[in-house]
């Protein structure tokens, strides 16, 4: 792994070339030209949260009326899937005897989850950019004045992205891949940006949700039969060095493309290396429900489902891993950017959303920063300064 991702890291730093030279490049000169104009001084929201926009499938009152449903970002033409996910039990962690185990993927606890919906793919470039490059709103001052919504003032109110010093795609392409590179902090913030654009409460998976999906009532190292891992998953021997596009292999049993490699992608845990001790403890008197480890630190936070480089072990269901800074190493920036992790073009992330989510007042905790280092640097960006 140390030879790939070393490999990789000559080949982006050939590609750091001006934005305008690649697809992804040339969507991101507004954005940086918005900002160098001064214009990235972020409002403040309405009170409230936003209005819900009307999608059909979108609503449901309990689990068995869940339906999948196709998700529009209001104001543009770019939709997404979601695939219900029931609630029910599992065992959250591989079993001591799994070939290609870590010690931190036990010992197996036995969870309850909470239904929720899921993208049924990971979030690709075309819903990504609409946040990250600002082109939702840059759509609305063409001069055809492009599509007004009324969830504008909550979702312009979120941070997007500086512009970052080297196309995020590294070269891979743009159209049906995966968004890639991005901090857990910016995977939160699209979140919140989703959640203002259409009124419905998005954000990151949890770890428990993440296996638990992955899994799709399977008990198995992987949610598919042995010996069908071409059919399933993207890894270093049959993706020609890079990712993928969306969806182009079988999904999993319960509809989930691209959980088995392609890129990693985050969830809301820190990752401990003493594994789920502190859940077996709590299952000791019953399945601990929708369970979440809250950082406290910057490092580490989890990834999870492997990626494009990875061999087959790293893309079990159980498989986890912690992030760290060498995941940006060549960022140029000092302090570090909050939005990119140039050193991780195998990292993405995929939404979820609740059946039962939590009050407005809550929504923060699921969406914004919780270290006070990246609180004071966010805030300086809204107010335009350095």
């Amino acid at each position: 792994m140390t030879i790939r991702r070393s490999l990789f890291r000559l080949r982006s730093t050939c590609i750091a070339v001006p934005l305008r030279a690649t697809a992804l490049g040339a969507l991101l000169c507004g954005a940086a030209a918005a900002q160098e104009d001064g214009q990235k001084v972020y409002p403040d929201p309405p009170p409230g949260p936003p209005p819900v926009t009307k999608v059909e499938g979108a609503d449901a009152k309990d689990e068995a009326s869940m339906k999948a449903y196709a998700e529009t970002i209001t104001g543009t033409d770019v939709t997404f899937k979601l695939t219900p996910i029931p609630g029910g039990e599992f065992l959250m962690g591989s079993p001591p005897d799994e070939e290609g185990r870590n010690a931190f993927e036990g010992p197996q606890v036995k969870v309850r989850v909470s239904p929720f919906w899921m993208g049924t793919h990971e979030v690709a470039w075309r819903e990504y950019s609409q946040y990250m490059d600002s082109l939702d709103m840059r759509a609305r001052t063409a001069a055809d004045g492009g599509n007004r919504s009324e969830q504008d003032p909550w979702s312009d109110a979120v941070s997007r992205p500086t512009p970052p010093y080297v196309p995020m795609d590294f070269d891979m392409g743009v159209d049906g891949y995966p968004a890639i590179s991005m901090t857990q902090f910016a995977a939160k913030q699209y979140t919140k940006w989703l959640t203002m654009k259409t009124g419905r409460f998005y954000r990151l998976p949890t770890e428990a949700e993440w296996e638990y999906a992955c899994r799709a009532g399977t008990t198995g190292a992987f949610s598919f039969p042995e010996g069908e891992l071409d059919d399933h998953g993207w890894w270093f021997d049959n993706c020609d060095g890079q990712y993928m596009k969306l969806g182009t292999l079988k999904p999993n049993p319960w509809g989930l493309h691209d959980m088995h490699g392609n890129v990693a992608e985050w969830c809301l845990d820190a990752f401990s290396n003493d594994g789920y001790a502190d859940l077996a403890e709590q299952a000791k008197s019953g399945p601990v429900v929708d369970p979440i480890r809250w950082p406290k630190a910057l490092y580490p936070r989890v990834a999870r489902g492997g990626h494009w480089d990875d061999d087959p072990e790293r893309l079990r269901s159980a498989a986890r891993r912690g992030s760290n800074d060498d995941w940006k190493v060549q960022d140029p920036q000092l302090p570090k950017s909050i939005w990119y992790h140039t050193d991780a073009p195998w990292l993405g992330f995929r939404v979820v959303r609740p059946l039962n989510p939590p009050p407005p007042s809550e929504w923060a905790r699921y969406h914004d920063s919780d270290l006070d280092s990246i609180t004071k640097i966010y805030e300086r960006q809204r107010r335009a300064e350095r």
